[in-house]
């Protein structure tokens, strides 16, 4: 990881891969969208609701995944004292409660006609939700530290005790027999048909991509920000 701890390194590696994360992204979703919306059956009980699963499973994914990625971050600010380690941790934030809040309109979408209700309070949907506001909280956190180590360092904590939340959310569908379906896709396959499986793969890979796309973007934005700061700070000293 050090290796890339240079920004001026990080940034000549990180700006070729935006592009090609950010293209690969967008074609793979759109394949995948396609294929979801106009290819595949509708399903014999909910009909063409089931299609809102080829957005709502990959922005669940990356929601949790998100937060995951501020948690290492995080974890190698503290341990490590990685330089790059809290642009990263910032970079993932927007994104992954950009995608957290997806996974929660999506699901109210999926909800209102399938449960009969726009929300209620499940398991997964509640700890979804935390997630969520979690998120909203690092990125107050994070913006109000700014440049100073302190606020860095308890910003980075939080980061890490967040991630208690995860398997929560991972395991509420079986801890809690409530309205929200139990897992569908799992390492001993899945329950779901594979006429109607296939675009999940691409989806998840596609917004995974423009995900990466995006912290890529916005860590490179933070490293010019701060560039630019310590270059108008050092004129001012002159």
């Amino acid at each position: 990881m050090h290796r890339f701890a240079n920004p001026a390194r990080f940034t000549r590696i990180a700006r070729p891969l935006t592009v090609w994360f950010g293209w690969s992204g967008l074609v793979l979703t759109l394949i995948a969208l396609a294929g979801g919306l106009f290819v595949t059956p509708q399903d014999y009980l909910q009909g063409e609701t089931v299609r809102i699963i080829y957005i709502h499973v990959p922005a669940a994914w990356l929601g949790m995944a998100g937060w995951a990625g501020i948690a290492m971050s995080s974890f190698a600010q503290l341990v490590w004292r990685h330089p790059l380690a809290h642009v990263a941790a910032r970079a993932v934030a927007v994104p992954g409660a950009t995608y957290a809040a997806i996974c929660l309109i999506t699901g109210s979408i999926w909800g209102r006609p399938t449960w009969g209700t726009w929300w209620e309070w499940d398991g997964r949907l509640t700890s979804m939700l935390v997630l969520f506001f979690l998120y909203l909280a690092y990125i107050a956190l994070a913006n109000a530290a700014g440049r100073e180590e302190g606020g860095q360092r308890i910003a980075a904590i939080f980061g890490i005790v967040g991630a208690v939340n995860l398997p929560v959310i991972h395991y509420s569908v079986l801890w809690w027999r409530t309205l929200h379906q139990g897992e569908s896709i799992g390492l001993r396959g899945s329950s779901i048909d594979n006429t109607m499986l296939w675009p999940i793969p691409l989806a998840v890979v596609g917004f995974s991509l423009i995900f990466l796309s995006v912290v890529l973007m916005r860590m490179r934005t933070l490293l010019a920000d701060a560039k630019a700061e310590a270059r108008m700070r050092r004129m001012a000293a002159a």
